[in-house]
């Protein structure tokens, strides 16, 4: 946590940037196991580092897991659950992932289109809401910012769920997206690599950095 703010890094795929982001004090650390990813991992390759990574916290990232696949990963232990989903899966499915995972550690990522909110049905199921930047063909990892005003709008309106913000962060906007959005939590991924999937340490400390001058000013 900087100055009030956690945030994660996503999308860790080595050992080497597992330490480069809890060396930044990051307070969790993503892993994505979507296989249509440039930052895929699979299970068995996860498992095989997990007993040397940091002790961060961990977040399963997936797009819209089956009942089997959510569970597999609940086997191997994480502490959080980032499921990203278009809207019309249904609140059925949605709702099976919250009992499986329970919902203290379910995060819920819609893909949502620029003029369609937040369903209050998907509130009750998670601990913490994902805005990210809307891509038709893509979930997360685009690189571009996603709408603060909206992400501003939906965190006043229901303070009972934590609010992630996502989607084109970096050291040169993370100190305008604090202030536009008013969130205390962030979500880094691309912003700080030097391609995808490799995280670059002096990106990193410069989003650090930043996000601290923001907290101060």
């Amino acid at each position: 946590m900087i100055d009030g703010i956690r945030f994660k890094v996503c999308g860790i795929t080595s050992l080497v940037d597992a330490d480069f982001a809890d060396n930044c004090g990051a307070d969790y650390l993503g892993f994505n196991f979507y296989p249509k990813s440039p930052r895929y991992l699979s299970l068995r390759q996860f498992a095989d580092m997990a007993k040397l990574l940091p002790p961060r916290k961990r977040v399963a990232v997936c797009v819209e897991p089956t009942v089997e696949e959510l569970t597999a990963m609940k086997a191997v232990g994480f502490d959080a659950y980032q499921i990203h989903f278009r809207p019309e899966v249904g609140d059925q499915l949605i709702a099976e992932w919250s009992a499986i995972v329970g919902r203290d550690k379910l995060w819920l990522a819609p893909k949502l289109p620029a003029e369609q909110d937040v369903s209050a049905e998907w509130i009750d199921q998670a601990a913490v809401m994902l805005l990210d930047a809307f891509s038709k063909d893509k979930f997360g990892g685009t690189g571009h910012t996603s709408d603060w005003g909206k992400f501003a709008r939906h965190r006043e309106k229901y303070p009972q769920v934590q609010w992630l913000l996502a989607g084109g962060l970096s050291p040169d906007n993370i100190g305008e997206a604090l202030r536009a959005s008013g969130t205390r939590f962030v979500d880094v991924n691309s912003g700080v690599e030097s391609a995808p999937g490799v995280k670059d340490l002096e990106k990193l400390k410069k989003f650090v950095v930043n996000l601290h001058r923001a907290r101060q000013a």
